[in-house]
C-alpha cells in the first residue's frame, strides 16, 4: 500500500518522501490536481492514505476540490490535508469535508508528521478490522453492530484460529450454535466436520454408543459396527450442545477422549485416533452447578480452556433494527414480497423484554411476516400475533434494569408537573400511524433520559442520534433534561 503526496512543490514531496520511505512505507508523487484524481482513479486500491496540499499553483482547482472529489468517490481513503498559509477557514473547511487532519507546512517536524502518519494509519487499520468482522458476522449470520456483538465476534475471529476448547454461554435463544458454527468456520478445520452432539436428547443408556460407536453384538440390539460422532468429527469441530444436561454420572467418559484424542468403541478393546477440536455450549451457570456438586469441575476446566459469554437481547436492544432488516430481506426474497415495517413497530419491539431472546423475535417476525393482511406491518400486528407479548411489554416496562434503547414505566414529571404515561399504558393505535410514532419516540426519549441522570451527550449516544436531534425532539415533547437529574 501507498502512501500518495499530492502537492506542487517537488523539493517538498523528495523531504516528506524520504521520512516516508524511513518508516518502511511506500509512497508516489504527483505534483497537480488532475495527476491526483487520475492517479486515485487508476489505483486507488494501492493507497492506503494521501497527504494533500490545500494550496496547488492552479488556475481551477486547488486541494479542497481535490478533497471534496476523493471523498465522493474514495471515501474509505483517509485524506490529511497540508497547508502553506495556515489559514483557520481552509482548515474548517477540509474538516467539514471529511480530511482526518489538517497540519500548516511551518508546523511539520519528522517526529510530528510521524505521529500524524501513524494516527492516521492505525485509524484506517482500525476502519478495514472492523468492516472485515462486520463482514465475517454477516455471513456466519451474527447480526449486529452493537459493541457487544462487536466483542464476541472479535473472541470468536481470535479463539477460532487456535486449537483451545471453547464454552459458549448464554441464555436461551441467544445463538450459541451459531457461535459454535462460526468458531468452527473461522478455524484450520473449517473444510472438516461440523459434528453437533445434542446432548438433551440422547437416552443415558446410548450416550457412550452415540458418542464413541460399538461393535456389532456389543449389547442387545447392535446388529452391526457403529462409528461414533467423535469418529465423524476427526479433523473437524465436535459441539457439545447444551453439555450442562449432561448427566454427572456420565461426565468422566469424557475426560480421557478429550484429554488424549482417543475412543474405544462399546465391545471393543482397540483405541482410535480422533483429532477434534471441542466447542460446547450452555445456558446454565455452570460454576454454580459445581458448587452444587452437579457438574465436575474436571471437565469444566477442560471444556473452559476459553470462554465466551453472548449478551441477552435485552441488554444489545440497539441491534434489534438490524435482526429485523435481516430477516425482511429473507422473507421478501423468498416469498418474493415487498412488506416492510413500521418505525412504530420496531420501536416497540425494541420495548419488549424477549426472554427468549433471538430466537423469539425471529419466530415473531416469520409469524407476522407471513400472516399479517398489508404490505406494511404496523405495531398493532405485533401485538396481535402473540397475546403474551403485551402482557411481556408490560412488565418488562415495569422493572429498573434496562439497557441502551430501552424504555421505561416509571413516573417521570413533565414540564407542566403532570407524569407522563406509563409505555405499557399507551394503546397499541391512538388513531394516527403518526401518533403512534411519536408516543413511542416521546417514552424513548424518557427512558433513555432517566437512564443515564439527564445527561444529553450521553442519551444521544446511546440512542444513536446526533446532541441536536435529541434536542429537537425534547424541544417538540416537552422534555427538560434537568427534570431527570436528580435519578443519578
Amino acid at each position: 500500500m501507498n502512501i500518495l503526496i499530492a502537492d506542487d512543490n517537488r523539493e517538498y514531496c523528495a523531504t516528506i518522501g524520504d521520512i516516508i520511505s524511513s518508516e518502511g512505507w511506500k509512497y508516489a508523487a504527483v505534483h497537480t490536481p488532475g495527476d491526483a484524481l487520475e492517479y486515485l482513479r487508476l489505483r486507488s486500491v494501492e493507497v492506503a492514505l494521501v497527504l494533500l496540499d490545500v494550496d496547488f499553483n492552479h488556475p481551477q482547482m486547488n486541494g479542497l476540490d481535490v478533497l471534496a472529489e476523493s471523498k465522493r468517490l474514495y471515501p474509505h481513503i483517509p485524506v490529511v490535508m497540508i497547508s502553506g498559509t495556515g489559514s483557520i477557514n481552509a482548515a474548517v473547511q477540509a474538516t467539514r469535508i471529511g480530511a482526518e487532519n489538517f497540519i500548516p507546512k511551518s508546523d511539520i517536524s519528522r517526529e510530528k508528521l510521524k505521529e500524524v502518519l501513524y494516527t492516521a494509519m492505525e485509524r484506517l487499520n482500525t476502519r478495514i478490522a472492523s468492516e472485515e468482522t462486520l463482514q465475517f458476522m454477516r455471513t456466519n449470520g451474527l447480526i449486529g453492530r452493537s459493541r457487544r456483538m462487536m466483542d464476541v465476534a472479535e473472541k470468536i475471529m481470535k479463539y477460532g484460529k487456535t486449537e483451545l476448547s471453547v464454552l459458549v454461554t448464554g441464555e436461551t435463544g441467544t445463538g450459541k450454535k451459531i457461535v459454535a458454527k462460526a468458531l468452527h468456520a473461522a478455524s484450520r478445520r473449517a473444510k472438516a466436520g461440523f459434528v453437533t452432539v445434542d446432548i438433551p436428547n440422547i437416552p443415558s443408556s446410548l450416550f457412550q454408543s452415540e458418542l464413541f460407536g460399538h461393535t456389532k453384538g456389543a449389547f442387545s440390539g447392535a446388529g452391526e459396527d457403529k462409528i461414533g460422532l467423535f469418529q465423524q468429527a476427526h479433523q473437524g469441530t465436535l459441539f457439545l450442545d447444551e453439555i450442562g444436561d449432561l448427566p454427572l454420572e456420565l461426565q468422566p467418559s469424557l475426560l480421557l477422549p478429550i484429554d488424549d484424542k482417543k475412543v474405544k468403541r462399546l465391545g471393543s478393546v482397540r483405541e482410535e485416533d480422533v483429532n477434534v477440536r471441542i466447542v460446547s455450549a450452555t445456558d446454565r451457570n455452570l460454576p454454580e452447578a459445581i458448587r452444587e456438586k452437579k457438574f465436575r469441575e474436571q471437565l469444566y476446566h477442560r471444556l473452559r480452556e476459553c470462554e465466551i459469554a453472548l449478551p441477552p437481547l435485552r441488554e444489545r436492544r440497539e441491534d434489534i433494527p438490524l435482526i429485523v432488516e435481516f430477516y425482511l430481506q429473507q422473507h421478501n426474497q423468498t416469498m418474493g414480497e415487498q412488506r416492510y415495517i413500521a418505525i412504530s413497530a420496531i420501536e416497540y419491539m425494541q420495548g419488549l423484554s424477549w426472554d427468549g431472546n433471538v430466537r423469539q423475535l425471529t419466530n415473531l417476525l416469520k409469524r407476522v411476516l407471513q400472516t399479517a393482511q398489508n404490505d406494511r406491518v404496523e405495531m398493532a400486528d405485533i401485538a396481535e400475533s402473540d397475546p403474551s407479548l403485551v402482557q411481556n411489554f408490560s412488565q418488562h416496562t415495569s422493572s429498573q434494569h434496562f439497557s441502551s434503547h430501552s424504555y421505561t414505566s416509571e413516573a417521570s414529571q413533565s414540564s407542566n408537573g403532570a407524569p407522563f404515561q406509563p409505555v405499557h399504558s399507551i394503546p397499541l393505535t391512538s388513531g394516527t400511524i403518526k401518533a403512534d410514532e411519536d408516543e413511542l419516540k416521546k417514552q424513548r426519549v424518557i427512558a433513555t433520559l432517566t437512564e443515564t441522570g439527564g445527561n444529553v451527550s450521553k442519551a444521544a449516544a446511546q440512542m444513536g442520534i446526533s446532541r441536536e436531534t435529541l434536542h429537537t425532539w425534547m424541544k417538540r415533547y416537552n422534555i427538560e433534561s434537568r427534570e431527570f437529574k436528580k435519578k443519578v
